[in-house]
C-alpha cells in the first residue's frame, strides 16, 4: 500500500503572514515599561523572538524599540523573550486584534 503524501506548496513566511489580518483598536496593546532599561540592553531579544517583526531597533533609536503593533500575532514571545521583564503586553480590546484565516 502506498503512503503518498499530498503536495504541500512551498510558501514563504512572508506569504503566510500576509493571510493574517489585524482589527486595529486605535491603540497599542504592546509597550515598554521602562525605556531606560532598553538603552542598557545589548541583545534585543524582543526583536529577535518576534515572528512578525513587530519589534525593531534602529541605529538612531538609542536602543529603544519601535513597535508596529498592527502586525502582532499575539503570541507573547516578546514578553517571554525580554530578560528584563520590560514588555507591557495585554490582549487587544474586545473585537480587535489578530484575525487568522486559512489561506
Amino acid at each position: 500500500m502506498s503512503t503518498a503524501h499530498p503536495h504541500v506548496p512551498d510558501v514563504s513566511t512572508e506569504d503566510r503572514l500576509y493571510t493574517v489580518k489585524y482589527r486595529d483598536s486605535g491603540e497599542s496593546h504592546l509597550g515598554i515599561e521602562n525605556a531606560d532599561i532598553c538603552t542598557e540592553c545589548t541583545t534585543n531579544e524582543c526583536t529577535s523572538v518576534c515572528p512578525a517583526a513587530v519589534w525593531t531597533v534602529d541605529d538612531d533609536s538609542d536602543g529603544v524599540p519601535s513597535i508596529a503593533y498592527e502586525n502582532c500575532l499575539e503570541c507573547g514571545s516578546c514578553r517571554f523573550g525580554c530578560p528584563y521583564d520590560n514588555v507591557e503586553w495585554t490582549y487587544p480590546k474586545t473585537g480587535s486584534g489578530v484575525v487568522f484565516k486559512q489561506g
